[in-house]
């Protein structure tokens, strides 16, 4: 598609979007693409505007990375995109790539990452997967959108190196994987609007080979003249002001039509390539098949934090458990309340029953339910009884406690008050763990939680963020041995909220300073010894793993890393193994260590098995402020085979000189 055949007009109101979900068609002269809400699954208004239709919940984007697999990444996207073509949307509007800085921040739940290595990676694996079964993908926020608190007023001040090497990096991986369009941020980035944000642009289209077009997150637009100028193509939603203006600054002369021309031909190849997309295209899997893929995705994703040889559950055990975020009985009730975070993202699912005791006792366990506390009000539909729990807790083998956090305290413009649970569940912890020392507590939540005040009293601490459809299966397999957990964590737990750096940085009304630079996450704990609750790359499991026989074979400026993972248990498992890279002396500042590859590796009782992680120069490379490019320093790195960031394994040096790597 061109412009010879759009009056000047047309092609303003072209990049100023039809109304909140779709790009303007003219009474059917052009094609046209709907876009649609929520990375974990698709969100659809209904025709007679009433609320959202009913969707595949999908576990959050947070739970989908906790699994490390890329394989299960682009199964879950493959299905995203079916559960598209069945709604009629054309480009989903996700992934978000947005680092993990602040714990607090109210849509950390829709993120991957606070390492962007990682974020990137799983991006990039998302949207290729999603745009191959034809469902455009948006990767957003761009850039620096870390916290919630008066995001559209608030200015990132980030210095150069740290955007090259923290928030801009899973961007550039992401967009190996060419993006039919990419969000601005509704922040200001350095003082400069995000809408409006012409450097960072030019880097993704100069640099990082992004082809696609610019779209604004809604109303992030001010001068919509100024953004077309700096390079963003699409305006949404359509606002009647913004448009009225914009023709009157072109009638002015305050943009040309080539400026114009340029974001409209973006427009017109976004709508031609969705539409390439979709040609042949039929929905790879039934409904059914998405809603077990979720459930899987759940059960790969769960965290095991804590075991104390209590879990799995063995037969014949008499359980108690207490808590609605496990047992929610009404089929009407809003899940989205204690299940799933709140905002843009949320979804209605399909399944309106979420009740682990029912599925715990389907699989043959005898399980006494109550719910035991009301959490200040939320949920109080359910019938409390604190005194029965207790009760319950201290005439049965095991104890359940379901607690966590949910839509009404994580969710889309707003952030979190504190890393702790309530007072009600906390004190709910105590009192079951006071009477029963075989306690497990299953964490529904989107982020960190402190669980200082009652950690050292309870026997183990399942994570189970926000996990989707049929999450309830998925928790009662992990809790009885049916699924071995597999996953871990993509982010630190710190101890307390004032361990982070960036609690103690600059902020105030309309200003942030990013006064940590480069050490973001586990950067900065291990970089710094600080002690941490529950490290980055953090998971425990069923089986036994050990690691063996770290090999290298460098070739130029590629390097394999070969090493071996026995399972010593009687239990299969899957182990996530990480490659870092450590600098063992630099001219400039880095970090102690950096992730730079890693793998999961099924591994059956008793064998073993060999794996392999690939790096090229870009694991070595540091953005030179001096230079202003990427640069690899000559010298001597450390290569570190781990099972966390903090449980290293395996080490062994190479030397670099002049690019080319010598195994040593």
């Amino acid at each position: 598609m061109d412009l010879k055949n759009l009056t000047v007009e047309e092609k303003l109101r072209l990049i100023c979007g039809k109304d909140a979900w779709q790009t303007c068609d003219f009474n059917g002269k052009l094609p046209f693409v709907k876009v649609t809400d929520a990375s974990m699954g698709v969100r659809t208004a209904k025709e007679d505007g009433s609320g959202d239709k009913p969707s595949v919940s999908y576990p959050s984007s947070q739970m989908l990375a906790n699994t490390w697999n890329l394989e299960t990444v682009r199964t879950y996207a493959e299905c995203v995109a079916d559960d598209c073509l069945e709604y009629g949307a054309d480009i989903l509007l996700g992934p978000g790539v947005n680092i993990k800085r602040n714990p607090l921040c109210g849509r950390n739940f829709e993120y991957y990452s606070e390492d962007p290595y990682l974020a990137g990676v799983i991006a990039r694996e998302y949207i290729s997967a999603m745009q191959q079964e034809g469902a455009g993908a948006c990767l957003k926020h761009f850039c620096c959108n870390n916290l919630e608190y008066n995001r559209r007023l608030q200015s990132s001040e980030v210095d150069e190196r740290t955007l090259r090497e923290i928030y801009y990096k899973p961007f550039e991986i992401a967009c190996e994987a060419k993006p039919v369009s990419l969000m601005c941020s509704y922040n200001k980035i350095n003082g400069v609007q995000g809408s409006e944000y012409r450097k960072g642009f030019a880097v993704l289209r100069e640099e990082y080979g992004f082809d696609g077009a610019v779209i604004s997150d809604w109303d992030a637009v001010y001068d919509r003249a100024k953004a077309a100028k700096a390079g963003l193509d699409l305006e949404m939603p359509f606002s009647q002001s913004n448009y009225e203006k914009l023709l009157e600054d072109y009638q002015a002369g305050k943009i040309t039509e080539a400026e114009i021309d340029e974001c409209a031909q973006r427009v017109l190849d976004m709508v031609s390539r969705c539409k390439q997309l979709q040609e042949g295209k039929k929905r790879k899997r039934t409904q059914a098949e998405r809603v077990k893929v979720a459930q899987e995705t759940a059960e790969e994703s769960i965290v095991l934090l804590k075991n104390d040889g209590v879990l799995p559950l063995k037969k014949g055990q008499k359980v108690a458990a207490c808590g609605i975020y496990g047992a929610p009985y009404s089929a009407n009730s809003d899940y989205s309340r204690y299940l799933a975070g709140g905002g843009s993202s949320k979804v209605v699912r399909l399944t309106n029953v979420f009740d682990i005791p029912e599925v715990l006792r389907k699989q043959g366990f005898s399980v006494l339910f109550n719910g035991g506390f009301d959490d200040n009000g939320i949920n109080n539909w359910v019938r409390m009884s604190p005194r029965a729990a207790t009760e319950n807790a201290a005439v049965s083998d095991v104890n359940l406690v379901f607690a966590g956090t949910g839509g009404e305290i994580e969710h889309e413009g707003n952030d979190r008050k504190q890393m702790k649970l309530s007072d009600v569940q906390e004190r709910a912890i105590l009192d079951a763990a006071a009477v029963n020392p075989n306690t497990v507590v299953v964490l529904f939540a989107g982020a960190p939680i402190d669980v200082s005040a009652w950690i050292d009293e309870v026997a183990a601490v399942v994570w189970a963020g926000f996990p989707g459809e049929r999450g309830d299966e998925a928790v009662a397999n992990i809790l009885t041995g049916k699924v071995n957990p597999s996953g871990k964590l993509t982010e630190t737990f710190p101890l307390r909220y004032e361990d982070t750096p960036a609690s103690q940085g600059y902020i105030d009304g309309t200003v942030t300073r990013y006064e940590e630079g480069l050490d973001v996450g586990y950067r900065y704990y291990d970089t710094y010894g600080v002690d941490v609750l529950f490290p980055f790359g953090y998971g425990l499991s069923y089986s036994e793993f050990d690691y063996k026989n770290l090999t290298l074979k460098g070739t130029g400026d590629k390097l394999e890393v070969n090493f071996e993972i026995e399972n010593g248990s009687e239990i299969d498992g899957k182990e996530v193994s990480q490659v870092y890279v450590r600098a063992v002396s630099s001219y400039v500042y880095r970090p102690y260590k950096e992730l730079k590859g890693f793998a999961k590796t099924f591994v059956k009782s008793g064998k073993t098995e060999k794996v392999t992680v690939r790096l090229d120069k870009h694991a070595f490379e540091y953005w030179s402020v001096g230079h202003d490019r990427w640069e690899v320093e000559d010298g001597i790195y450390e290569i570190i085979v781990a099972a966390s960031v903090a449980d290293e394994k395996l080490k062994i040096k190479i030397k670099i000189k002049d690019g080319k790597i010598t195994v040593l």
